[in-house]
Formats: C-alpha cells, sequence, structure tokens
C-alpha cells in the first residue's frame, strides 16, 4: 500500500528547507517537494495540471510573495501571488479532495491591541502585505472551507534571509548597532512550525480554521537582538530606539503577539519557550 503523499510548495525557502530537513523523521509518508521551477506562481494553469497528476493527500504552501516593504510599490503582485493564487491552490485541493494547509502572518493585525490576538479577533491590517495575506485567508477558506489557516510571526531558521541572520552578521562585523525596541511579538522558529504542521497531519485529527503558532515568550526585536548577542558571545552594544527612528516602506504592527491556546489545546502540541528554540537554531548555523 502506497504511503500519503505530501506536496510542499515553496519549497526553496526558509520553511519549506526545514521541511526537507524534518521529512525523514515522518517516515509513514511520501514528500514531495516543489521549488518555483516546478511550479510558477504567476500563472497556475501548468501547476493545476501538476498537481491534478499528483492527486496529494495533503498540500503545504509555503510559498508566498514575502517581501514586506517592496510590497507597497508591488502591491498587484503581493495580492496575486499572496491572494488570489491561494485561493486558486486551495479550489484544486477542494476539487481534488486534498487537504490544505497554508500560512499567514500576526500582520494581518494593526498592533493596536495589548492582549495576545486570538483568532477571532478582528483583522486590519497596516500594510499591503499584511492585507494581502488577508486575502489569502479569505479566499482560502472561502474556496476550501476545509482549509487549515496557520498564522505566524517572525519567522526565522538557518536557511534563508531572515532577522536572526542579519543580526549575526551585524553583530560579528560592527561595534554598535541600533535596533527597534516598541514592536513586541514572539519569533518562530521555522523548525518548529515545520515540525508542528507534521504532527497536525501524523495525528490525523483534520480540524479545519484558523490557528495561532509561535514560540512562546514575548519580546520585542531589541530583546531579541540581545539575546543573540549572548549565545554568540558577541562583543558589540545593541542601543533601543523606537521605530520612528527606523523608517520603512511598510508599517510595522506595535502589538503583534498571537494567543497560541486554541492550537495547543485543539492538537495537543507543545509550544517551545523563544529562547531555546533561538539557541537551538544558532548551534545549527555555528555548526
Amino acid at each position: 500500500m502506497s504511503k500519503p503523499l505530501i506536496i510542499i510548495m515553496g519549497a526553496d525557502g526558509q520553511l519549506g528547507q526545514e521541511f526537507r530537513k524534518i521529512s525523514s523523521s515522518y517516515s509513514d509518508y511520501e514528500f514531495k517537494f516543489l521549488t518555483r521551477l516546478d511550479l510558477d506562481l504567476e500563472s497556475m494553469d501548468a501547476g493545476r495540471e501538476l498537481l491534478v497528476s499528483l492527486k496529494p493527500q495533503f498540500l503545504i504552501n509555503c510559498a508566498a510573495y514575502t517581501a514586506v516593504d517592496k510590497a507597497e510599490t508591488e502591491a498587484e503582485r503581493a495580492f496575486h501571488i499572496n491572494g488570489n493564487v491561494v485561493g486558486e491552490i486551495a479550489a484544486i485541493c477542494h476539487q481534488l479532495n486534498t487537504r490544505f494547509i497554508h500560512y499567514s502572518t500576526d500582520y494581518v493585525f494593526d498592533g493596536n491591541s495589548s492582549n495576545p490576538y486570538k483568532e477571532d479577533d478582528g483583522t486590519s491590517p497596516v500594510n499591503i502585505y499584511g492585507a494581502s495575506k488577508l486575502k489569502g485567508e479569505e479566499l482560502g477558506l472561502l474556496n476550501n472551507p476545509d482549509s487549515i489557516i496557520i498564522r505566524t510571526s517572525w519567522v526565522y531558521s538557518s536557511f534563508g534571509h531572515n532577522f536572526v541572520k542579519t543580526m549575526i552578521r551585524l553583530l560579528t562585523e560592527k561595534e554598535s548597532i541600533r535596533v527597534v525596541n516598541d514592536q513586541v511579538g514572539s519569533p518562530t522558529w521555522a523548525a518548529d512550525l515545520a515540525d508542528v504542521t507534521l504532527q497536525i497531519i501524523s495525528k490525523g485529527k483534520w480540524i479545519p480554521g484558523i490557528y495561532h503558532y509561535s514560540n512562546e515568550g514575548i519580546i520585542s526585536w531589541y530583546d531579541f537582538a540581545l539575546a543573540i548577542k549572548e549565545i554568540i558571545h558577541s562583543s558589540c552594544t545593541v542601543h533601543p530606539i523606537p521605530g520612528n527612528d527606523y523608517p520603512t516602506p511598510a508599517r510595522r504592527p506595535a502589538f503583534s503577539l498571537l494567543d497560541t491556546g486554541k492550537i495547543v489545546s485543539t492538537f495537543s502540541l507543545n509550544v517551545p519557550p523563544w529562547k531555546n528554540s533561538l539557541a537551538a537554531c544558532l548551534k545549527e548555523i555555528q555548526n
């Protein structure tokens, strides 16, 4: 009897590469990893044919337009990839009876809360990227009500470009750096997010809807930088600054902590503390 097939879309991104790394731990499943060379998100015609021919039991979509600042001037492209294409993939999965998992972001919220955001809290993105990801959530669930959507935040990994790897470089090269201290949330190690996703599948308990997942704890970007500095034993001085001193084309929510209670209770999961996961990722990078 053949194993259930899990397709990972966006396999060349940081989350997709974490799935590659841990897939061998889930030997009850067959995996197929699709990169942008295999499946062009700009036009899903060939993608539809490919997915129909493969007929996977599960499709995990890690592909996205992720350039938060660039999205402000490329709104049409961001909405196409993060919105329309997600809707198309969800519809194909619905047609094939394929279970669809997709990722969204803390940036669907405006950041004006002081309590961790729950899944049913009102959304109000403050930038194009957040709005495009919200569109993907809406179209995904509209075209396939059986979808699971996982909102996450501040994702980093030993792969790709991210805050942690940028900080390692700056903390190694410079005598002092300035990091924003008035935007708070929780980071997410992509390896934890990949593992949680496969745990959900392997538990055989499919409950569709929106879920929140990030590592446990609440910090600012400044706190995050200090923790990286401590673990890598850097002598660089880290100065806290307000976000207004570091203007970016896209606004960021000042508070974007996600409440993970629903995903934990629904699927009986454990959420590692952010500092433990950071230390584990930095050990991988240093090795």
